[in-house]
C-alpha cells in the first residue's frame, strides 16, 4: 500500500459549490500540436466541477483506495507543525499544484527517505528542488499542455486589462462614479504596440497567435528559434537575446521556465533598459522578476504597468508590496486552474498515477526527472547544474 499525500488549494470560502455557474464545458479534441489529452483508464469526476480545491481531491479517492492506498488531502503547506510537514515522511508520492505550492526542498525531501513521485497537477515543477530530487532517485512529472492555453487566455486578458487600464474604469463604475477623464487617462489602443514574447512555446505561441489580429507588431526571443514558416505566418521579429527584446518592445510577455538562467532576470538594470511606459505581464514564474524592482519602476513611471498571477512565495504575505504597488493588475494564481483546465490536469494526474503503480513508462512529455537525471519535458525546459530550481525552499 502507497500512501499519497495531496496539497490542494482551500475550498471556497461560502464552502464547496453546490451549483455552477454553467452545466457543461466544452469538449476538446487533440491539443493544438497534435498531443493527446490525458487518458486514463476511467475518471470518477464531473467535468466542471470545482476538482482543484481540498474537497474537489483532484476526482481521485474512489480510484486510490479501490487500489488499496491512502490519501491524504490537506490544504496545510507551511512550517514545521503543517499537515504536510507531519505526513510527509513516509510518503510515497506527493502531488501539489503550482497555484498552491508545497514547496519540496532538498531538507523536505531528506525527510521523506520513501518518497518515489513528485506530481505537479498542473505545469511547472520548480517548487521542487530538482537537484535534490535527481539525488534521491525520486521521479517528477507533470500534466504538460494541460493548461496551456487557459495561461495563455489570462495573459491576453491582462494585456488588454494594463493597456485599456480596465481596473481603474470599472472601480469608477463600483464606486458610484461617471469618470471618463480619470478612466482613459492611462488608456491606450492595443493596435500598433510592439509586443515581445519570452519563450515560444506551446503558451507563447498561442499568445501570438491571439494577438495578431489585434494589429500589433510580434517579437520574442527564445533559445530555439521557430521554423521560419512559422516566423513569417504571424510577421515574428526574433531577437537574440532578451536585451534586445525588451528594448525594442512596448509590452513585454514573460512565459519561461524559472531555472538559473532565468532567476532575477528581470532586475532594475534590465527593466531601465525598456521604453519608459512598457508593460510586463508574467504568468511564468514570479523569482523571473526582482520584486522590488518592479515596485520601484512602477512607482518612477519607468513602467506603466504590471501584471501577473504568479508570486513568490505562494502565497505572498498580505503586506507583500505587489498587492499595493501602483497601475498593477494582479490575480491570485488563477490563470491555469480554470473549471476548464481541471478537468484536464485532474484526468492526467490520474493517467500518471496509474502508470506508476501499474509500472508502465510515464508518457516522456509528462516527465521532468527520472532515473536519476532530467528526462522528457524536463530536459527541454531546465537546466541541472546544482542549482536546477531556485526558489523551491520553503
Amino acid at each position: 500500500m502507497a500512501k499519497i499525500l495531496c496539497v490542494l488549494y482551500p475550498d471556497p470560502v461560502t464552502g464547496y459549490p453546490p451549483v455552477y455557474a454553467r452545466d457543461s464545458i466544452p469538449v476538446i479534441g487533440d491539443y493544438p500540436d497534435g498531443q493527446t489529452l490525458p487518458t486514463p483508464s476511467a475518471i470518477d469526476f464531473t467535468s466542471g466541477e470545482l476538482l482543484g480545491c481540498v474537497s474537489g481531491e483532484l476526482g481521485l479517492r474512489r480510484y486510490v483506495e479501490a487500489q488499496g492506498h491512502e490519501l491524504v488531502v490537506t490544504s496545510d503547506k507551511d512550517g514545521p507543525d503543517s499537515v504536510f510537514e507531519k505526513e510527509l515522511p513516509d510518503t510515497d508520492v506527493v502531488i501539489s499544484q503550482p497555484f498552491w505550492p508545497a514547496y519540496l526542498s532538498a531538507e523536505r525531501i531528506a525527510k521523506a527517505p520513501k518518497l518515489k513521485l513528485a506530481l505537479t497537477a498542473g505545469i511547472g515543477s520548480d517548487h521542487v528542488d530538482l537537484d535534490a530530487a535527481i539525488k534521491a532517485g525520486i521521479t517528477v512529472a507533470e500534466v504538460t499542455y494541460c493548461n496551456s492555453i487557459s495561461v495563455a487566455e489570462h495573459a491576453v486578458m491582462q494585456i488588454l486589462a494594463l493597456v485599456r487600464n480596465y481596473l481603474p474604469a470599472h472601480q469608477w463604475v463600483v464606486d458610484g462614479g461617471w469618470n471618463i477623464a480619470d478612466s482613459v487617462e492611462r488608456a491606450y489602443d492595443l493596435e500598433g504596440f510592439d509586443v515581445g514574447i519570452i519563450a515560444a512555446g506551446r503558451i507563447g505561441q498561442a499568445v501570438m497567435r491571439r494577438l495578431k489580429p489585434f494589429g500589433v507588431r510580434l517579437h520574442y526571443f527564445d533559445t530555439r528559434r521557430l521554423p521560419t514558416e512559422v516566423e513569417q505566418e504571424l510577421g515574428l521579429t526574433y531577437h537574440p537575446d532578451v536585451h534586445s527584446l525588451v528594448s525594442s518592445v512596448d509590452i513585454v510577455d514573460i512565459h519561461a521556465p524559472l531555472h538559473p538562467q532565468t532567476y532575477h532576470l528581470f532586475d532594475a538594470n534590465l527593466i531601465n533598459s525598456m521604453r519608459r511606459g512598457s508593460y510586463i505581464v508574467n504568468t511564468a514564474r514570479a523569482e523571473i522578476t526582482v520584486r522590488d524592482a518592479v515596485v520601484d519602476a512602477l512607482r518612477s513611471g519607468q513602467l506603466a504597468g504590471y501584471a501577473g498571477d504568479v508570486w513568490y512565495p505562494q502565497p505572498p504575505a498580505p503586506d507583500h508590496p505587489w498587492r499595493t504597488m501602483p497601475n498593477e493588475a494582479m490575480t491570485p494564481h488563477v490563470s491555469g486552474t480554470t473549471l476548464s483546465a481541471q478537468a484536464r490536469y485532474a484526468a492526467g494526474t490520474r493517467e500518471i498515477l496509474e502508470d506508476f503503480f501499474e509500472r508502465r513508462p510515464i508518457r516522456d512529455e509528462y516527465l521532468i526527472v527520472e532515473g536519476g537525471q532530467l528526462a522528457g519535458t524536463g530536459a527541454k525546459s531546465y537546466t541541472s547544474d546544482g542549482s536546477a530550481s531556485p526558489g523551491a525552499g520553503t
